[in-house]
């Protein structure tokens, strides 16, 4: 596909500009995992974490590439969904697209919760339930108005985000330099002085990768954003090639400013590293500052889980591997009926939360839906070796985005995947959640199979006829 050509995608509409679409790729990467999630994986694995968040980062930059090599050449909102129905066969297309909106719907279900119990902190004297369905409403709002509000959104989304760890690094720095009052820089006490950069040895360093790996996901999003920017080509670009910079100062920046001045085992550092950084400089309201910040990457993972899973489930739709509705657009270019899909489940947490504290019916689902980015992350592997090897030399050449390497180091990250795979197994924590998201995937992949030879039966009939 030459350069700035859009792809047909239905009825949507092309109005995503390049800056959004950087934006909305950051807001991906920056999610409330690190802010309040990180702490478990410093506690467990020490100060060395920050070599797991690396090395593990790289991994996902490795992964994102290959992605971009398959977008840049062909923008379409069901991204890796709809290349692997191209190249491995519309049963792994269906597959990992549904196991991708199922994801999505539980994640915006988790979100709106979440946000609900962050908000209460800041504002107890309303009820969880009634935060919960003013976020959902106001945001379903903001999904089917048009997809340019979602953009305008998430670009602000991102921007508060990024400003607030960009604000958290400085001044961090400044402290670990010794330039700020009243704080004497700790050197390498708090990295060497607690029994060392692995003072657990390498078995937490393992399971706390899987937390780590596991706290990248989203950066995917802007590749099925993608088909509806104004030059998906050279926004994908742009911010693909920018990952690897995020992800090296976002999130291994923060970090290692977070084990430098605090120590790894210290009880704030479990609870919420960040305000515990903060409190310890004397940064006046830290905790409401954090809290707020939070509830803003809350916000935003629950404003792209509408549009992604929407999305994807209208690309499914249209594709034949879903039902007609879902790929009906209004005026505005919105999929209505895939929004309100998307939307549904968050709903039916609020009503849970109205009714029920806690359910097992809820915790199924999310366990269900935990190591989904396993699955996408090695179906996009896999599409990119198959889809290399049906190219010829110059079709290569003309790729705007090529993968480092290949098709050896897509080899090599495949290798890696499937070792997460084999970790999340021997690893009790992690082992059930990956059991059952492995159970939906294979009822999904049979789904997927069923629907494959149907339609193959179907062209051979009328071909008869």
């Amino acid at each position: 596909m030459e350069e700035g050509i859009v792809p047909s995608s239905g009825n949507l509409k092309h109005s995503i500009n390049t800056r959004q679409l950087t934006m909305i790729g950051i807001g991906g990467v920056i999610g409330a995992g690190l802010f309040v999630g990180s702490g478990k994986a410093i506690s467990a694995a020490g100060p060395g974490i920050v070599i797991v968040y690396l090395l593990t980062g790289l991994v996902i930059i490795l992964v994102m590439r290959m992605l971009a090599e398959l977008a840049t050449a062909s923008p379409e909102t069901g991204s890796f969904s709809s290349y692997a129905s191209r190249e491995l066969g519309t049963w792994a297309g269906l597959s990992v697209g549904w196991v991708y909106a199922y994801h999505w719907c539980v994640t915006v279900a988790f979100e709106a919760i979440a946000g609900a119990a962050v908000a209460n902190q800041l504002l107890p004297s309303v009820p969880t339930w009634l935060y919960s369905l003013i976020f959902m409403t106001a945001l379903t709002g903001v999904n089917l108005a048009a997809v340019t509000s979602f953009a305008r959104f998430e670009f602000w989304f991102a921007m508060i985000k990024v400003v607030a760890i960009v604000a958290f690094i400085a001044i961090g720095v400044a402290a670990i330099c010794g330039l700020l009052p009243h704080y004497r820089a700790p050197g390498t006490a708090n990295l060497l002085g607690h029994g060392g950069l692995f003072p657990n040895g390498s078995t937490p360093l393992l399971v706390a990768s899987l937390t780590v790996f596991f706290s990248y996901f989203g950066t995917e999003l802007v590749t099925i954003a993608a088909g509806e920017a104004q030059d998906p080509v050279s926004a994908v670009r742009a911010s693909m090639r920018s990952v690897a910079g995020r992800i090296l100062i976002f999130y291994v920046g923060s970090i290692l400013v977070v084990v430098t001045l605090l120590p790894w085992n210290a009880t704030q550092v479990t609870q919420s590293p960040y305000t515990a950084v903060l409190n310890l400089l004397g940064v006046p309201g830290a905790q409401t500052t954090m809290n707020l910040v939070v509830l803003t990457a809350v916000l935003s993972c629950l404003n792209s889980g509408l549009y992604s899973s929407s999305r994807m489930l209208f690309s499914l739709s249209r594709r034949g591997e879903g039902p007609r509705m879902l790929g009906r657009t209004a005026g505005s270019g919105v999929p209505v009926a895939g929004v309100l899909a998307a939307s549904s489940a968050g709903f039916l947490a609020v009503v849970a939360n109205y009714f029920l504290p806690t359910g097992a019916v809820f915790t199924f689902l999310l366990s269900s839906s935990g190591a989904v980015a396993v699955v996408v992350y090695l179906c996009i592997c896999a599409t990119q070796i198959v889809g290399r090897r049906r190219k010829t030399a110059a079709q290569i050449t003309a790729l705007p985005v090529k993968m480092w390497g290949a098709p050896y180091l897509s080899y090599a990250v495949g290798i890696v995947l499937l070792a997460i795979v084999g970790g999340m197994a021997l690893n009790s924590g992690t082992r059930t959640p990956l059991a059952l998201t492995l159970l939906v995937t294979a009822t999904a992949v049979t789904a997927g199979l069923v629907h494959q030879r149907r339609a193959a039966g179907a062209a051979q009939l009328a071909t008869a006829e």
